[in-house]
């Protein structure tokens, strides 16, 4: 009489051994969570800006008033832009706002240009 472990032996069977898997499993979760909590962290710090609208004062000069939205306690750098009516930067200013308690906070900003402007925007704004 065969034994299940000749036939085993004899038709290339191998017992099944759930330790690689118990390891692959973890490394999967692993990594998930890793990716995720990366996720969660980049949008904890991110900061929104919104264009509130802007005023062509002269030749030289945009008034700009934007709003961002930024983690509380937390410097926020922005850069604001002026552009001519081809869409070239006529003007640009870097903004630094001190950390304060507010979520949201509204800024007025006038933006110095070499030539006349035909609107003011906010390029970007980052966490400092």
């Amino acid at each position: 009489m065969t034994t299940a472990r000749e036939l085993d032996d004899r038709y290339g069977r191998t017992a099944r051994r759930p330790l690689p898997w118990i390891i692959g499993g973890i490394i999967a979760v692993a990594i998930i969570v890793a990716f995720g909590w990366m996720t969660v962290a980049r949008g904890m710090n991110s900061v929104d800006a919104v264009d509130m609208g802007f005023t062509v004062t002269d030749s030289h000069t945009v008034d700009l008033r934007f709003q961002y939205t930024a983690p509380r306690g937390t410097d926020v750098v922005c850069i604001v832009q002026a552009l001519d009516e081809e869409f070239g930067i006529v003007g640009w200013k870097v903004l630094e706002m001190p950390a304060t308690q507010q979520h949201t906070k509204a800024v007025d900003v006038r933006i110095p240009t070499v030539a006349t402007a035909t609107t003011g925007l906010v390029k970007t704004c980052w966490v400092a």
